[in-house]
């Protein structure tokens, strides 16, 4: 599974979910699943924003979500400071944790966070 909480919607994150739909597609046979949580203060804004990008971006098989309130969910730990944060877990088991701070995330660190799938493909 891998979870990425957003603050924020940009063109880095929509390349990385498009590339992470992409690997969930060609993994199916392995149940591989993931999602996107945008975290937001307000819902209804930020639904019509997700919509747009999964049309733009051809997404099929990441779910995109909202959470109400940019804090996230307690029980994830989300840095505070944190634009981007994804989880990959192995059965109950956090394998791969990335928290990025505004403006890291780019074409390598995508091509990275892609590339730790093979963590939970086993």
């Amino acid at each position: 599974m891998v979870n990425i909480f957003a603050r924020e919607i940009t063109d880095d994150l929509a390349s990385l979910v498009k590339q992470v739909d992409e690997v969930v597609g060609k993994n199916a046979d392995k149940k591989m699943a993931a999602f996107l949580v945008l975290l937001a203060e307000d819902a209804d804004a930020a639904a019509a924003k997700l919509e747009e990008m999964a049309k733009k971006h051809g997404i099929k098989n990441v779910p995109l979500t909202i959470f109400d309130g940019d804090a996230g969910p307690g029980s994830y730990k989300i840095a505070k400071d944190a634009e981007l944060t994804v989880m990959m877990w192995l059965k109950r088991d956090v394998k791969v944790n990335h928290a990025l701070k505004k403006g890291k995330l780019d074409a390598q660190t995508t091509k990275k966070i892609v590339a730790d799938t093979e963590t939970i493909l086993k």
